[in-house]
């Protein structure tokens, strides 16, 4: 058995977070360690998508439910505009591997994605 991811740790009261939006699938936070002026975590209630990839083919309409929970914050928090990440893989930056769309916003660059 493995342990529950800090996400779905998050969602069961476990670890405190403030849970900025949520449908019934899904769930919206800040990030704790952020990477622009706007960055929250849009993250599926179901732990058994390791990564974007695995939701796009195993279930696409909870991968569109992501994205527009992504929209909303977005249009609350960002006035609508901003930039929907989703790392897949460690070389990529994922470090928990439970998938969550990462929406960063705020005078945001082109180039501000390369080190």
């Amino acid at each position: 058995m493995t342990e529950p991811s800090v996400f779905t740790r998050i969602l069961r009261g476990e670890i405190p977070a403030e849970i900025i939006a949520e449908t019934e699938n899904a769930f919206a936070i800040r990030d704790i360690a952020p990477q622009a002026p706007v960055h929250l975590l849009v993250i599926p209630k179901a732990e058994r998508y390791r990564d974007v990839v695995e939701l796009a083919e195993g279930d696409p309409e909870l991968l569109a439910e992501v994205v527009g929970l992504a929209r909303a914050v977005a249009a609350e928090h960002a006035d609508g505009e901003f930039r929907l990440v989703f790392n897949t893989g460690a070389a990529a930056g994922q470090t928990v591997f439970h998938v969550h769309a990462h929406v960063l916003a705020g005078q945001l660059q082109e180039k501000t994605l390369g080190a």
